[in-house]
């Protein structure tokens, strides 16, 4: 039987992604092993997003804050708060702050084994590992 887990916010250490985008990772295999999927949020200042990439399982994210966009496969679309997506593994695609204030986002993949492929690359990097990086190096 799975174990519950209850997460205060404050007791969550949050990752630095590089160029002041920042991850707190709240649902994932060093949290809740039991657990069958990965959650988190990340907030991306103006301007900032993550490059372009793709997953080895599904993704849903919620734009929780601020405005964004979302490009998948060259098709971009306009965000704004509460907005929800769904992504298929392998599909490429990009969040991206367009507005004025940091942009907050929830993330939701369907495996606890979550990997991500930047475009133009074949290297496979764990999610959240230091070959993961959104931005410039913190």
């Amino acid at each position: 039987m799975s174990q519950t887990h209850i997460f205060p916010l404050a007791s969550i250490k949050r990752i630095p992604r590089g160029s002041g985008i920042e991850t707190t990772p709240l649902v994932t295999h060093f949290t809740a092993p039991d657990a069958k999927f990965t959650t988190g949020m990340s907030v991306y200042p103006k301007g900032l997003g993550a490059p372009l990439h793709k997953h080895n399982c599904d993704e849903q994210v919620t734009l929780l804050e601020g405005r964004g966009e979302v490009e998948v496969d060259g098709e971009i679309t306009p965000l704004v708060q509460y907005d929800t997506t769904y992504i298929p593994a392998g599909k490429v695609h990009a969040f991206r702050n367009t507005g004025e204030e940091p942009m907050r986002i929830l993330w939701i993949y369907s495996s606890m084994k979550v990997t991500r492929t930047f475009e133009g690359s074949d290297e496979e990097v764990e999610h959240l590992s230091a070959k993961d990086l959104m931005g410039a190096k913190p």
